[in-house]
Formats: C-alpha cells, sequence, structure tokens
C-alpha cells in the first residue's frame, strides 16, 4: 500500500525466503528440508550415478570381500563451537557413529578432517581434539586417520570438522525405509527439541528460566539393544537438521506409506515448548543429536519399547504414532483439540549453523 499520488519501488527488494528457482545456494540447501533434499537429488546424485547412492540413506550400507559395511561421512560446521552439553568435537564422532547405527553397523573406525581458519586460537583447536578424543573412547571407536587444512583469516569460522566412519552391519540386519509397511509403529527414543534450542540460548543469549543442554549422544548402544529383541526393525533414523518432521517425511515418501501422530505423545520438554512458543518455532522441526525414530513391526513393538527404557538413552522413549495405508507420503499428527494437521517437509532450517 501507498499514499495517495506517490509511487512505491519496489526494483531493489528482495525476498528472504529461500526459493527454489534460485540460481546461487542460499542457506536453506544446508538446512536438511526440501532445498537439500532437491540440491541432493536433482545435481548430486545425477552426477555422481551409482546404485548405492541412490538409496540416500544416513550411511550407505555396501558389501565389500563378503562383509556387510555401513560407510558414512559429514561435516560439522555448528555455530558457537561449544555449547551446553557438548561442542564441535562431540558432535562430529557422535553424529557419524549414529549415521552408522542407523544402518544397524557397530561403528568401528572413524576418520576425521580439520578445516583451521587463520588466527584461530590452539587452545581452542586443542579443546576441540580433546573432546573428539574422550567422545571416540566412549563411543568405542578409534579415529584411525585425518587431514588438517588452513584457509586465511575470514575465510573460515574458527575451526569446521568433517568424520567419516565405517562399521559393519550384522547378519539379518536390513534396515531402510523401502520395509516400512502400513500398522509400523513409530517411536522415538525420547524429548525432541533440546540441541536446537541449547544452540539457539547460547547464540542469541536468550534465558527460558532454566537451562537446556544439547542431547548430543552416541546411539550404537541403544540400537543395539533394540536389534537384540528383534533384526527385524524395518527403518532407524537419527532426526538432526529439519527435526523429527523431517525424517518422517523422508520416510514416509521413500516407502510410500502414510504416518499418523498422536501429537499430544510426542515428548517435548516443557523449556523447549516454551523457547518455541516465545520464538514462533515448531519443536517437530527442531534438531535433535541423540534421539532417534523407529518404525518398528507391530508384533514387536512392546518388546522394543521395553528395551529401549531399559537403555540410559531411551528412558523417554514413547510410541507415537503408526504408518497407514491412507495419503501415502504424507505425516498427519491429531491434534489435542481433535483436528488434523498435514506436519510437512520444511524449505529449509528454522535455525541454521547447528549440526
Amino acid at each position: 500500500m501507498s499514499d495517495a499520488g506517490t509511487t512505491l519501488d519496489i526494483t531493489g527488494w528482495t525476498c528472504p525466503a529461500p526459493l527454489r528457482d534460485r540460481p546461487r545456494v542460499v542457506m536453506g540447501h544446508g538446512g536438511g528440508g526440501a532445498l537439500s533434499a532437491e540440491l541432493v537429488q536433482h545435481l548430486f546424485a545425477p552426477a555422481f550415478g551409482g546404485e548405492v547412492l541412490a538409496g540416500l540413506g544416513d550411511s550407505a550400507a555396501v558389501t565389500l570381500g563378503g562383509v556387510r559395511l555401513a560407510f558414512s561421512t559429514d561435516t560439522y560446521v555448528v555455530r558457537p563451537l561449544f555449547f551446553p552439553g557438548g561442542g564441535i568435537g562431540d558432535l562430529a564422532v557422535n553424529g557419524t557413529v549414529n549415521d552408522l547405527a542407523m544402518s544397524g553397523a557397530r561403528a568401528a573406525y572413524l576418520s576425521c578432517g580439520f578445516i583451521l581458519e587463520e588466527g584461530v586460537e590452539m587452545s581452542v583447536v586443542a579443546r576441540v581434539a580433546e573432546t573428539m578424543g574422550a567422545a571416540a573412547r566412549a563411543a568405542g571407536v578409534e579415529i584411525a586417520t585425518g587431514d588438517t587444512k588452513v584457509v586465511e583469516s575470514g575465510h573460515g569460522d574458527g575451526v569446521y570438522v568433517n568424520t567419516a566412519g565405517i562399521g559393519i552391519i550384522p547378519d539379518g540386519v536390513d534396515l531402510r525405509p523401502q520395509r516400512v509397511v502400513p500398522g509400523d509403529i513409530v517411536i522415538v527414543s525420547g524429548a525432541i527439541g533440546l540441541h536446537g534450542v541449547a544452540i539457539m540460548s547460547v547464540r542469541e543469549g536468550l534465558e527460558f528460566g532454566v537451562d537446556v543442554e544439547s542431547d548430543c549422544a552416541a546411539l550404537g548402544g541403544l540400537v543395539q539393544s533394540m536389534l537384540a529383541v528383534t533384526p527385524d526393525l524395518h527403518v532407524l533414523r537419527d532426526p538432526t537438521r529439519g527435526g523429527l518432521a523431517a525424517s518422517l517425511n523422508e520416510i514416509a515418501a521413500a516407502s510410500g506409506t502414510g504416518v499418523v501422530l498422536d501429537e499430544r505423545a510426542v515428548p517435548v520438554p516443557e523449556a523447549v515448548a516454551n523457547a518455541c512458543a516465545i520464538l514462533g518455532l515448531d519443536p517437530m522441526y527442531v534438531a535433535n543429536e541423540g534421539k532417534l525414530v523407529a518404525f518398528v513391526p507391530r508384533e514387536h513393538a512392546d518388546a522394543v519399547l521395553d528395551a529401549m527404557r531399559a537403555h540410559p538413552l531411551g528412558r523417554g522413549a514413547a510410541v507415537i504414532g503408526e504408518a497407514v495405508e491412507d495419503h501415502p507420503g504424507m505425516v498427519v499428527a491429531r491434534t489435542a483439540l481433535g483436528g488434523t494437521r498435514v506436519v510437512d517437509l520444511p524449505l529449509g532450517e528454522q535455525l541454521p549453523r547447528i549440526c
């Protein structure tokens, strides 16, 4: 709108939303949502080709010398480097261990690559390395090889870390979204949204009346406890970028099933709910770094849930929904008011640079 007699010049305006037809990379391309998926599916996958990559899982399941291996890589650019409950070193180890665990693998060896910005304090680099070593020992993996590069001052953000990992997949384990069928029970291992809110609190200097710590943790032991009940789990995902909503949408799309959630059953801590209410965020889209979501055959769901709750990292496990024949590829939540809402794949990330 404009006053009478005046002309509004909009030629210099820009839209802050990451549009899908942009000719340049935007932050949303790294957010784990629809833009990330389009970048991978329409640019990288066609360029690289290959049947293994086409699976687009958290890790690739490959057979080498008669042994089934899981292989994964990830790069960490979190800001700030250290936050309540962890730091970039913990993320770099636990994130790759968890990607391997989502294939059912026992992580064995990791590589690490450091990109250091000229001028970063050696004490900071030492702290990152020490926390990585401690996290690796706690997860039962060995950092076996690595690399270091230094970029000019102003061309980095202190420290970036890449980790890749390999692990062995046990016989009889086949975890992939294509195995999901209507009737599968959806279980989440605990409270969601803690990592994203912890990062937000220190980055923006916000206080929510209670300290919130990241849930950053290695999930290999929890997964092995679940597989000990039955190797016939259908799919596991750790809902990091894009949160629980992104993971569920990816599984629904890949499996061709619908997902129905009971919104009241999704464990959202009060501090996370309050923070999201203040900032206009949805906890379903907030990142996690120590949680998993599982699609489990109905006949095994109770036993798997009991095993999860018996593990320290699964004490808050809860059934939150099921896979259905209706609305294939779509996630729908039943609300506390008795209605339903579509839980769509996010376009980008509500809070960038969280891992």
